[in-house]
């Protein structure tokens, strides 16, 4: 009979629970199928966004490569016009890369691109690692074009030991120094990046080229050990 009496418990215990779940469902079951008309209606949304998310950046990718293919072919003011509509209407990072890409444009049609990228490299808005690109380029446009003081202007702040550009703009002053006649700055500078553990070979050696040259001239000083 124990066996008996356990089947029945079962069973009474299974029509309760029957029973609660229908008093549930109609005390409760119409706030469940507006969660669940929510929840379906989130995911159609997020899957709709993420399709026109995936469709507008590869749609403002294309329109970046053919604007690419016409400053390859040398078609500066086709190029810039379509960089120029991708920089107010592009879709994520294209607006930005798009300005980058049209101070190069100007640099080759003799246009001061330099100023292109001072801009870029002062606004804000713009990703700090674009920003100090724009300010890299920028410098190295003006060691033919303008003065030491402005070259250490723009990068002299990038020239830091914790700054990821710090070679280039070590490099770049440098080079404008020497241009400059400062053969002792151009030193200092040049120094700095033989003596960076981190600074990548092809740097360092182009360094080490200058300190010879510098040494051979005998304008500067050697340095102490």
């Amino acid at each position: 009979m124990a066996f008996n009496d356990d089947s029945f418990i079962r069973e009474v215990n299974e029509e309760l629970r029957s029973d609660q779940m229908k008093g549930a469902w109609r005390r409760f079951g119409r706030y469940l199928i507006a969660l669940a008309v929510l929840i379906v209606l989130g995911t159609v949304g997020y899957k709709v966004y993420q399709y026109w998310d995936d469709n507008a950046s590869s749609s403002t990718g294309d329109q970046f490569l053919a604007a690419m293919k016409l400053a390859d072919e040398n078609k500066n003011d086709e190029a810039l016009a379509a960089l120029d509509k991708l920089e107010k209407e592009g879709h994520g990072a294209y607006p930005v890369l798009a300005r980058m890409r049209a101070a190069t444009v100007l640099a080759a049609k003799g246009d001061n691109a330099g100023a292109a990228f001072q801009t870029i490299g002062k606004d804000q808005s713009v990703p700090e690692a674009v920003r100090n690109a724009a300010k890299l380029r920028a410098g190295w446009m003006l060691i033919d074009t303008g003065t030491y003081d402005q070259v250490v202007a723009e990068l002299e702040e990038m020239a830091i030991p914790a700054n990821a550009f710090r070679h280039s703009a070590r490099e770049a002053l440098g080079i404008a120094a020497y241009k400059a006649g400062n053969m002792a700055q151009a030193r200092t500078w040049f120094t700095q990046i033989t003596e960076d553990a981190a600074s990548p070979r092809n740097v360092a050696n182009r360094a080490q080229m200058m300190l010879d040259n510098i040494t051979a001239s005998g304008k500067a000083p050697a340095a102490q050990g």
